[in-house]
């Protein structure tokens, strides 16, 4: 006798998970380029360096030593007080050891912060446009995400404005994702902003999940990380990794530092979805933040050389309001006047443009809801020549546009 399933009434959480945009591109341009075309890809956000060679070594003498096995789950003790020692000395922090946990990679650390705290039905506020990810596991664990918007100005970029995020808090509102500097604006957000930030999270007891991945990568601007206040145990949980700064997305390595409480709910979560970071890869991170940090200056001093390059360019390309980067590696430009022009969506405009120009940029409502539905996001983690040409193709392909 056939056992027929049970009949689910509504559908799990995990259907309603979208994908990142940056990779659904990738067996187009694979198309593209196997029919001949050059495709010149300002897409995913990824350094085009190549991992420093110390750190590869040591990687690689880590194989050699066999250390393949299982670590512990919160990561190697030698990592966790690299990780620390970091953290201190570039932002007089105070963390301990163990109040770090690593993870394979910062998605992972944003998944395990979101599980840990949200509840069915609970408010998460994204700052938008976004890195996808957060309002992905947020609906992943029954939370409701709520899109804040930034302040848009044309000649300067995009802002934090606290008064709109405070107007969204409700007493379902459990945290606030911010990605500083942040993806995919390039923004640095001020230090007046973040100090109402956290002085807002602290009258309403809201949790702050801080992604300061691209924590490096500033031009301009003060930066000021979140772990740099004094009592951030009260309501931070503060996440970064070594694939942007070290050039090491493949790698897989982040993590989580969070107070001291709540460490062994991470670790639990841990063991039961990864064990444990990959061992030979924690090996190669401590010698990443304790060897040479040459190859980090000069990666960043060379993106701040193409943001300039790029802007220069965009400015010549009629219906582009490009405006120049703080941090991490991305322009945001709005190109509404092209969109109306066109009557294209932004979507069907990056289509349109990669079709006639083979270059790929990304569209601004990826990220991940309304607020980019007139931006588009440009990658600059590749070589000069292709950021000329490319940005060049688009301003041809503009003119045509204006002028027809």
């Amino acid at each position: 006798m056939a056992i027929n399933p049970p009949v689910l009434d509504m559908q799990p959480n995990i259907y309603l998970i979208e994908g990142e945009s940056a990779f659904s591109y990738l067996p187009i341009i694979r198309k593209l380029q196997n029919q001949g075309k050059k495709v010149i890809s300002f897409g995913i956000g990824q350094p085009d360096f190549p991992t420093p060679d110390h750190i590869k070594s040591a990687a690689k003498a880590a194989l050699d030593d066999n250390f393949t096995g299982y670590t512990e789950t919160q990561g190697i003790p030698e990592l966790r007080e690299a990780i620390a020692n970091y953290l201190n000395t570039r932002y007089q922090s105070d963390v301990k050891s163990d109040e770090v946990i690593v993870t394979p990679g910062t998605k992972t650390a944003i998944f395990m912060a979101a599980s840990s705290y949200i509840r069915p039905n609970d408010e998460a506020i994204i700052i938008e446009p976004s890195y996808y990810a957060y309002a992905q596991v947020v609906k992943l664990f029954g939370g409701i995400p709520k899109f804040v918007s930034l302040d848009f100005n044309p000649q300067k970029g995009f802002s934090l404005n606290v008064e709109k995020i405070e107007s969204q808090i409700t007493n379902r509102t459990r945290m606030i994702f911010i990605n500083n500097p942040h993806n995919p604006t390039g923004a640095v957000f001020s230090r007046k902003q973040l100090d109402q930030l956290v002085e807002l999270t602290k009258k309403k007891n809201i949790i702050i999940v801080a992604d300061e991945i691209y924590d490096n990568f500033v031009y301009s601007g003060n930066f000021k990380s979140l772990i740099e206040y004094p009592d951030w145990r009260d309501n931070l949980i503060y996440i970064n990794g070594f694939s942007k700064t070290f050039s090491m997305t493949g790698w897989r390595l982040g993590y989580i530092v969070a107070r001291r409480e709540t460490i062994p709910r991470f670790n639990d979560l841990a063991v039961s979805l990864y064990s444990c970071a990959t061992s030979f890869v924690q090996k190669a991170g401590v010698i990443a933040l304790k060897g040479d940090w040459d190859p980090v200056k000069n990666m960043v001093n060379e993106f701040n050389r193409r943001a300039k390059v790029l802007y220069d360019i965009l400015k010549k390309a009629p219906g582009f309001e490009p405006y120049m980067p703080e941090g991490a590696f991305y322009m945001f430009p709005r190109i509404s006047s092209i969109l109306n022009r066109t009557n294209l969506t932004v979507k069907l405009f990056v289509n349109d443009l990669l079709e006639k120009t083979g270059v790929l940029v990304l569209p601004g409502d990826t990220f991940p809801d309304k607020a980019g539905r007139e931006f588009v996001r440009f990658s600059y983690a590749t070589d000069m020549e292709s950021i000329k040409e490319g940005a060049q193709r688009i301003v041809e392909y503009s003119e045509k546009i204006f002028n027809s």
